[in-house]
């Protein structure tokens, strides 16, 4: 079985990272997760020392989520690489053995499946429900992308196509998946179920001064890969979550 890395950034997470870890623990096939965590001052490490799931701690000077991830893939040993949030966890136990099976298919580089946005404090309410949808690269154009916390790849793409971009902030994301996708057209599978079970609050959305400059930022994501957006892509992004509000998934799996 091909081994899976996990990288989580952390800082001061003690309320939320419990469940996170035990949702890599509780996975139905082993997978190395590594923390990595900007010097938390609130109990967080004392946390991921009680919780013993096995994982690995790096700790660095706070230098932003994706410096973070970076310094953990550089750090992780897997072949497939998936970055899960302090504030997030899997939707089930199969869920990583599933995302193994995929990648079986030597032709496959990178997958991601559907999201569930949950109440940070009952997170066995979903309160939006963000269904993907099979992979076109023209979907791109029209404000598409998959759930950044469900998105895994190789790490072949991370060392040929690059890592996550820290002078994007909160896009950052966005653009490694539009890079990846679009400019490089790595081959991507869809996993059509949740995968992820995401705490409400991101820090995009966190209110609409942060919301314009995401989608500022989500501009110079196609500048920087030298790609042409439509003139709607900046504004059918946002837009394309309105739908998520109404839709429910079939539950899956038991909570964190």
């Amino acid at each position: 079985m091909t081994e899976i890395s996990i990288v989580t950034p952390s800082l001061d997470s003690a309320g939320v990272i419990a469940s996170c870890i035990r949702s890599v623990a509780g996975q139905s096939i082993r997978a190395q997760h590594l923390v990595v965590d900007g010097f938390s001052s609130d109990g967080t490490l004392d946390v991921i020392r009680e919780s013993g799931g096995g994982v690995e701690i790096i700790q660095q000077a706070p230098a932003g989520i994706y410096a973070a991830i970076n310094l953990g893939i550089r750090n992780s040993t897997g072949e497939i690489i998936g970055v899960l949030n302090a504030d997030d966890f899997y939707a089930s136990a199969g869920v990583l053995e599933q995302v193994a099976a995929v990648f079986e298919d030597p032709a496959i580089e990178a997958c991601y499946g559907d999201l569930c946005y949950v109440d940070d404090k009952d997170t066995s309410k979903v309160v939006r429900y963000w269904r993907s949808g099979e992979y076109r690269p023209a979907r791109f154009r029209h404000g598409w992308m998959p759930p950044h916390p469900t998105f895994f790849a190789k790490r072949r793409v991370f060392d040929q196509f690059g890592a996550y971009r820290t002078d994007l902030g909160t896009a950052a994301d966005y653009e490694l998946m539009l890079r990846f996708l679009v400019r490089y057209r790595v081959a991507a599978s869809y996993v059509p179920q949740v995968l992820v079970h995401m705490r409400t609050g991101g820090v995009s959305n966190a209110s609409i001064s942060a919301r314009i400059k995401a989608n500022r930022m989500d501009r110079k994501a196609w500048q920087v890969n030298g790609l042409r957006p439509y003139p709607w892509t900046a504004i059918a992004k946002p837009l394309r979550k309105v739908g998520q509000w109404w839709r429910r998934p079939t539950p899956t799996g038991k909570q964190y």
